[in-house]
């Protein structure tokens, strides 16, 4: 029997990159992500882990290009969010498929989500089964590629509105949570979808956010459930085909 042909690899591999988030001269964190949208993902994981909590607690903000070392996503913040940081600390280093990455305390890794119970958001069940085949319309690089998640903003009525992708799911909700913050578009009146399972981060995140809708296309973990359900978040889950799975305030479907 012959020996199948060997034949070189010419599908793109996916990037990625440390990415520095620094505060006023001081690292906060150092993560690996894809090098597209950086200024979102910088922007959307220093709000959705605390280290801003609007737009004007920034007095400068750019990207920084250190060639082979990676890139910078420098934030300049006003004095008083300045003196505020530091309540929250990380490691140095985060791998790209973690989700809650260098966390060193057991109390910060499972910290309660913000209470969005009294949050309003109708999404027709409609839009709510057909939200992860939407997502894929807006997944270039997955097409080009593969190996790649992605994470959108669904507005009823307008459908996925924006989107970003990244080698890490919780990078690329950060980068729509960022999108979603420079662009001033209220993160309540939508849900984020996204093409993973969901990990307990990925609630903290949208609660962070103001998000009281997360769509997901793979499974829960029992804790990111449980988080849902005592901050009034709605959990969709196992969305593909046209189905889907509510695990909680099942209420905002229609």
């Amino acid at each position: 029997m012959a020996e199948p042909a060997l034949r070189p690899v010419e599908t793109p591999l996916p990037e990625e990159t440390p990415v520095a988030i620094t505060c006023n001269g001081g690292t906060q964190a150092v993560m690996m992500a894809t090098p597209r949208d950086l200024a979102d993902f910088a922007w959307g994981f220093a709000w959705t882990e605390g280290l801003l909590s609007a737009r004007g607690d920034v007095e400068h903000f750019e990207v920084l290009d250190h060639g082979a070392e990676g890139r910078e996503a420098r934030f300049w913040l006003v004095p008083e969010r300045a003196a505020a940081l530091g309540a929250r600390r990380r490691r140095m280093a985060g791998p790209v498929g973690c989700g809650l990455c260098g966390i060193d305390s057991l109390r910060e890794a499972l910290r309660p989500p913000a209470a969005l119970h009294d949050t309003l958001l109708s999404v027709p069940g409609r839009e709510v089964a057909g939200a992860t085949e939407a997502l894929r319309r807006h997944q270039p690089l997955r097409a080009r590629m593969r190996g790649l998640h992605a994470a959108g903003f669904l507005r009823p009525g307008a459908g996925i509105v924006l989107a970003r992708e990244d080698v890490g799911r919780h990078n690329a909700v950060d980068k729509v949570c960022g999108a979603l913050l420079r662009a001033g578009i209220d993160p309540a009146r939508g849900a984020i979808v996204t093409s993973s399972r969901v990990s307990v981060d990925l609630v903290q995140k949208c609660g962070a956010a103001g998000i009281p809708m997360l769509i997901a296309v793979s499974t829960p973990t029992a804790l990111s459930g449980a988080a849902a359900e005592a901050s009034g978040i709605t959990l969709v889950a196992r969305a593909r085909k046209g189905a889907y799975e509510v695990f909680s305030r099942p209420d905002r479907i229609v």
